[in-house]
């Protein structure tokens, strides 16, 4: 059977950088301590294990643990060594590919320069450059530490942070920091620490090799004696220096020490110089001497079973080791579950496949502490949930209350603002600027802000969006009954004037104006009050289909019969002229055909718009920041301003003759009232272009509203309100004889 060995730290750990010291094993070989990784470990030695996870998954582990408390500002810690150096790139290449800035990365120098250094502090005030810079470290404002916690590292940083609370005049406990310590860590202590204080690590953080309370321990050590192990110098050393007794004292006063009674007890001891419990090391030589224990069963039930083929292969094989390489094949697939029902068993690299719990330090004033596993990083389960943790179980270091420590560069960047980077600083610094005009952010430490979607609008802290309210002319709203009531009255008033003219359809006033495209105006304005209903409420379909279209035709026969009254009016006036040729122009035909002809063009412009681009409800989601536009769109631009566009032009037209038209020698010349009506109809319509161009919603429906009322109010006012006036007020200038009276 081929030689096991259970190699030490010392024998298997890197010197420089490089593996020294091993040439390829035949026999195999299980390391129980936790080493750096290693490249290619397995192809330098194929027959070496190691009862410890892959360091890489507590680095993860350290990464996750600072993701999880969003620990974004930490310093870096580790002796000044090519191993730390190592763990210094690794480290900070991580933290970098996670969002995680290290405020600092610190190198522990070698152990002499402390003891000089307090050599210097007894005789003299001299801070040497190796303590100026312990003294910045723990100075500094950063509160989270990880730190590579190998002896040398951990020795120094105690000797580091003895040598400030002596200069400082203060107690650890005020020191204020949260170790996050690797693998390597416990309290154990040189003798020359036995009394070092260590609430300084109170709330501390680390990971270890995953271990579990192993049955009978405790028992064991308690039974453990050096007169009970006779002939064990280990025991009876280490019985001497724990306990600072003496086996062999002596009278000649050479020894101080007291001498050892045997009662000592190891559980008396401080938990920093020996604790009673299995530690993550312990447990692994404890896995370690059963991992062999199995290979060896079952290589031999294999030889048991194949012991002819064994024998002939061992007389046979040129290879003076096939015995070793057998029980490395076997090592090599080894699994089974310990007492503590834990599956032990090793990965491709030769590795334990297991991961590293999380421990919570809580010290006591007495030199006692409590492992609390509050935590693990397992890579043998579902990824993504390789990391857990307890916050509850948790207990932070004094100074900060039992409130969870902060490490940020700068504090967070409120919702409502996002952050901008500081020039010359890591990513981690940044200022925070508040969000612009229309955009949000609603998580803590945002890149960017954003805007609301489509709907939406920013609250007045920019930190959320809120639902638009739809915006239109509704009639239910003040604006919305105001100009409802005053286009009910305009239609009523315009119903009346034209009952007041059939009432009166045979008196001379009536009769000399031409009756019929008198009623016809009146109907015509009707219907141009009416339609501008059509522009109150919410814009549907069908509304928007006849808003423009209805407004442009009624106005159309409006403005046409207008200019049909007008040239009726010149015609007249040039018929009555002796042996004049335009008597067989005046008449109903002539004004039945400008009132289709002008009525026909502008019908066929909006039934081209209808054809081609009609109108249709839209949402405006970009004119008003909170309110979302209900209207409707015009589809064509174009369409609509040629429909102005000729209305304007039929609208100037008739002003024109009007004005040619206003002093002729008429009793009932309606030319002047004509004149001034188109004054106002173009004037209104010329005013209502700026308005309609600037305003936004509801309000530039309502500007179209206005202009509507106001352009129709003035056509009836000034053309039908002196009329009903003689009719009613002044029945006797509406006679024949006033008539000729005039005339005259």
């Amino acid at each position: 059977m081929g030689l096991l060995e259970l190699v030490p730290p010392p024998q298997v750990i890197q010197v420089r950088g490089e593996w020294s010291g091993l040439k390829p094993l035949c026999s195999p070989r299980i390391a129980y301590c936790a080493l750096a990784p290693v490249k290619n470990v397995k192809m330098q030695l194929p027959s070496f294990y190691r009862m410890v996870p892959n360091e890489s998954h507590q680095y993860r582990g350290i990464v996750h643990l600072l993701q999880h408390f969003q620990w974004t500002w930490v310093g870096v810690v580790t002796y000044n060594d090519d191993n730390g150096e190592k763990f210094v790139r690794t480290m900070l290449k991580m933290l970098s590919e996670h969002g995680i800035c290290a405020a600092f990365s610190k190198r522990i120098p070698a152990l002499s320069q402390f003891t000089e250094t307090a050599e210097i502090l007894e005789t003299a005030d001299v801070i040497n450059p190796h303590l100026a810079q312990i003294l910045e470290l723990i100075n500094s404002e950063v509160t989270i530490y990880v730190v590579n916690a190998d002896f040398q590292a951990t020795t120094g940083l105690k000797w580091a942070i003895y040598l400030y609370t002596l200069l400082e005049g203060m107690t650890v406990s005020f020191v204020g920091k949260v170790w996050i310590l690797t693998s390597q860590w416990d309290f154990s202590s040189l003798t020359v620490h036995r009394d070092f204080d260590i609430q300084v690590f109170h709330g501390a953080l680390s990971f270890a090799i995953h271990s579990n309370r192993v049955l009978g321990f405790s028992e064991f050590l308690q039974s453990l004696h050096p007169k009970s192990q006779e002939g064990d110098d280990f025991i009876r050393n280490f019985w001497e220096g724990a306990f600072n007794c003496s086996f062999s004292h002596s009278d000649d006063g050479e020894d101080s020490r007291d001498p050892c009674t045997g009662q000592e007890r190891l559980e008396d001891l401080p938990g920093t110089f020996f604790e009673m419990s299995m530690t993550g090391q312990s447990y692994s030589i404890y896995n370690a001497v059963h991992a062999v224990a199995h290979a060896l069963q079952k290589m031999f039930s294999f030889r048991a079973e194949h012991r002819s083929v064994v024998d002939k292969r061992r007389l046979s094989s040129p290879h003076p080791q096939w015995s070793q390489i057998q029980l490395h094949s076997f090592l090599r697939s080894i699994s089974f579950n310990n007492s503590t029902g834990d599956t032990v068993s090793f990965d491709e690299e030769g590795e334990l496949a297991a991961g590293f719990d999380l421990i919570n330090w809580v010290t006591f004033p007495n030199q006692s502490f409590l492992r609390v596993k509050t935590g693990m990083m397992d890579p043998q389960v579902t990824p993504g949930k390789e990391f857990t943790i307890n916050d509850d179980t948790i207990t932070w270091p004094s100074a900060f209350n039992q409130v969870l420590p902060t490490a940020l560069c700068n504090d967070h960047c409120s919702p409502g603002y996002s952050r901008k980077k500081k020039e010359g600083k890591p990513f981690c610094c940044y200022d925070c600027d508040l969000c612009p005009e229309g955009k949000i952010s609603c998580q803590t430490d945002m890149d960017d802000c954003v805007k609301c979607p489509e709907g939406q609008f920013p609250n007045k802290n920019q930190d959320q969006c809120l639902p638009k309210v739809f915006h239109f002319l509704s009639f239910t709203e003040p604006l919305g009954m105001t100009l409802s009531v005053l286009t009910l009255s305009f239609s009523l008033i315009t119903v009346l004037v034209l009952r007041i003219f059939i009432k009166n359809k045979d008196t001379p006033i009536i009769k000399a104006n031409n009756r019929d495209l008198t009623y016809s105006l009146l109907v015509s304005l009707l219907l141009c009050f009416l339609c501008s209903l059509l522009f109150i409420g919410q814009p549907h379909a069908v509304t928007c289909f006849l808003r423009q279209t209805s407004f442009g035709l009624v106005f159309s026969v409006a403005v046409s019969c207008i200019l049909a009254k007008t040239i009726t009016v010149v015609l007249a006036f040039m018929a009555t002229k002796p042996g004049s040729r335009m008597r067989k122009w005046v008449g109903k035909r002539l004004a039945n055909s400008i009132i289709l002809v002008c009525s026909l063009i502008q019908a066929t412009i909006c039934a081209v718009w209808l054809c081609t681009a009609p109108p249709f409800p839209d949402l405006d989601t970009d004119s008003l920041a909170e309110e979302t536009v209900v209207e409707c769109n015009e589809g064509s631009i174009t369409m609509f301003y040629c429909v102005l566009g000729y209305l304007g032009f039929l609208a100037a037209v008739s002003f024109t003759v009007a004005f040619q038209a206003r002093k002729l020698p008429d009793s009932f010349n309606e030319a002047k009232f004509i004149t001034f009506s188109m004054l106002v109809f173009c004037s209104v319509w010329l005013s209502f272009i700026p308005p309609y161009l600037s305003t936004k919603g509801k309000y530039m429906v309502a500007v179209e509203i206005f202009s509507i009322l106001a352009s129709s109010a003035g056509l009836l006012g000034c053309i039908f309100l002196p009329k009903c006036y003689i009719i009613i007020l002044r029945p006797e200038q509406n006679s024949k004889d006033q008539l000729r009276r005039r005339n005259h």
